[in-house]
């Protein structure tokens, strides 16, 4: 679960490309992601129009930890570090949960709330 998510943050320091690749693949298709300003995006297709951003210079992922739901579903929870080129670090609390759908770690809902 970990190595998912830091692929997904190392996905968003490549390029937009990179970063669609990672989450189409990754996102169920009713995902929704809740950013800090009460921005929501729902659904796959709005999330992956929305990878357009700067991507980030650096990141560091600490003190994750995974909470079981159930065999199928866990939640993931870490506070992250992140800086783009020429901006201030960005700290927040993360949590991401997931499911297995398929045989493969689906994103279901994603949330930062900025330290």
């Amino acid at each position: 679960m970990i190595d998912l998510e830091e692929q997904g943050w190392q996905a968003l320091s490549t390029d937009v490309e990179a970063s669609k690749t990672f989450y189409n693949s990754v996102l169920r298709d009713d995902a929704i992601m809740l950013f800090p300003g009460g921005m929501i995006i729902e659904g796959k297709e709005k999330i992956l129009q929305s990878l357009a951003a700067q991507p980030w210079k650096s990141f560091r992922i600490e003190e994750p930890r995974v909470i079981s739901l159930s065999e199928s579903a866990e939640v993931l929870v870490y506070r992250v570090t992140a800086q783009r080129e020429d901006s201030k670090p960005y700290v927040a609390l993360i949590n991401s949960t997931y499911e297995i759908s398929g045989g493969m770690w689906k994103l279901v809902l994603h949330q930062q709330t900025p330290v």
